[in-house]
């Protein structure tokens, strides 16, 4: 069979999957698995929700800048029908003024995560990258662990800009975070450098 006559994947097919089997995405008609976390990967992720998480996840002004709220490995079903799972994502108090829940949630994030895995990059590069500026997501963020890089990119209506890449040793303000510092190191295992 031809590859413009392959059917494309609908939601329908996406929720056809058992749950506990249903380790995928839905992008551009196709049915997409995640990769199977390493111990770098789930490193990098538990370092991305310790770094923003704790100062963000609260009411302004209650210990930390907050505004957010900040979840992991959630389905987010787009309005264009596609569904993504962001290895971390946030919404904006002010734009999502109660915690998203359910499966999936429905709004889209102001900020996604993801971190690379060797196996499916193309899938967090340029698919999802592709998909995350089409439905308008404010900031997309790719943590590699492979060489212990950031790279923070900023929607436009042209296309992501990035506006920062830093790798391990770098202290940077990143962006929508960038009312703290982030030690970019501390994403993949390193201590927190002494800033005192």
């Amino acid at each position: 069979m031809s590859e413009s006559a392959r059917r494309q994947a609908t939601a329908a097919d996406f929720w056809a999957i058992p749950e506990a089997e249903r380790f995928h995405e839905l992008i551009g008609g196709e049915l997409l698995p995640k990769a199977t976390p390493s111990g770098e990967h789930g490193d990098a992720q538990a370092g991305i929700v310790g770094a923003v998480r704790t100062p963000f996840q609260r009411a302004p002004g209650r210990g930390g800048p907050g505004g957010w709220w900040i979840a992991t490995e959630v389905e987010v079903q787009l309005e264009t029908g596609e569904i993504v799972r962001p290895d971390v994502a946030g919404w904006r108090r002010e734009r999502c003024p109660e915690r998203p829940t359910g499966t999936p949630i429905h709004a889209r994030p102001d900020w996604a995560c993801e971190v690379i895995s060797p196996s499916n990059s193309t899938n967090d590069t340029i698919k999802k990258l592709r998909l995350y500026h089409r439905v308008a997501v404010p900031h997309y963020w790719l943590v590699d662990p492979r060489d212990a890089t950031l790279t923070i990119m900023r929607w436009s209506a042209d296309g992501y800009v990035t506006v920062l890449r830093a790798e391990r040793g770098d202290v940077v303000r990143a962006e929508p975070f960038d009312a703290i510092e982030l030690a970019v190191g501390t994403l993949f295992g390193d201590d927190p450098p002494d800033l005192g």
